[in-house]
């Protein structure tokens, strides 16, 4: 199944053993909500929480956002149990943490598979999120982008990450004390990047866990925007619209996006061309798929 481009500027963790959680969550305007069975949800707590997911994701109203589940890692006890329950029509994406090899996503693609087809379910219908969060997945992240085309976007998960490589810092996402050497972070958010554009994906950075602290927020919205990232994991509601704000285009980037998919179009269709001048520069295929996911965002935030 081709995947259309959607918008991921922010991405809703819920915890899938909170049933009030769950029931406001409908109602915040975050792109993507996705119930969390894993790090939210104790040990002792995980069955239940799952019927609960599963429960929530057959029923009600979640509109046109993407509905995703974050199941335990490949290697838990959990992990299959946690795929058999949530897959469902209304289900879009699965995230699957602490992705450590190819295998791990093989390994969902394959079940997930056998199970849309036992439950009449188009093939393909359910995306992959990987999430990036220790050492072994961020050396093997090319290969885990390449494992299969369910991927729809690789994640940065900072915490594990920052225990992976015996970080000295107990805050999540913030510099830690007595570093000089810029940003602690940005080899892993680069490297993620590279990956993920080099197989067609889009890249989530992880959480701000200060969730309080909006122009904390912000500022890391702000930082991963910059460098290229689609969109950032929320929290918290008050964390939505900052980052539905940060990652989404100004209306003059809109605007020159719309005009490059216009010239592209005229070029190859009316004058057979591959490349065309706009103004100063010179556009091609790759300008008008750059220019394709602005405005998807743009039209996302009501330009």
């Amino acid at each position: 199944m081709e995947r259309s481009y959607r918008v991921r500027r922010s991405c809703l963790s819920v915890p899938a053993s909170s049933e009030r959680f769950i029931a406001s969550a409908r109602g915040v305007p975050a792109d993507e909500v996705f119930l969390d069975l894993e790090d939210s949800v104790a040990p002792g707590a995980k069955e239940a929480a799952r019927d609960q997911a599963a429960a929530a994701l057959s029923s009600g109203d979640w509109g046109t956002r993407i509905v995703g589940a974050r199941i335990n890692d490949a290697s838990t006890p959990w992990a299959f149990a946690d795929v058999l329950a949530v897959v469902c029509a209304r289900l879009d994406v699965i995230v699957l943490p602490k992705v450590r090899s190819a295998r791990d996503v093989v390994w969902l693609d394959v079940l997930l598979g056998q199970i849309e087809a036992s439950r009449g379910l188009p093939a393909g219908q359910i995306g992959i999120e990987a999430q990036i969060e220790d050492a072994p997945g961020l050396a093997s992240v090319a290969a885990i982008a390449e494992a299969s085309p369910r991927l729809a976007a690789l994640v940065f998960g900072p915490a594990d990450f920052m225990a992976s490589v015996g970080m000295r810092s107990l805050e999540v996402g913030e510099q830690p004390a007595g570093y000089v050497g810029g940003d602690a972070y940005h080899y892993a958010l680069m490297r993620i990047l590279v990956a993920a554009r080099a197989s067609g994906l889009q890249a989530i950075d992880g959480p701000y866990l200060r969730v309080r602290d909006v122009p904390g927020f912000r500022r890391s919205a702000v930082s991963a925007a910059a460098l290229g990232y689609d969109g950032k994991w929320v929290l918290h509601p008050a964390q939505v619209d900052v980052a539905n704000s940060v990652f989404a285009p100004s209306a003059e980037e809109f605007q020159r996006a719309s005009r490059i998919i216009e010239a592209y179009e005229a070029a190859t269709s009316v004058e057979r061309r591959g490349a065309v001048m706009l103004g100063d520069e010179m556009i091609d295929e790759a300008s008008r798929k750059l220019a394709l996911s602005v405005v998807a965002r743009g039209r996302a935030a009501g330009l």
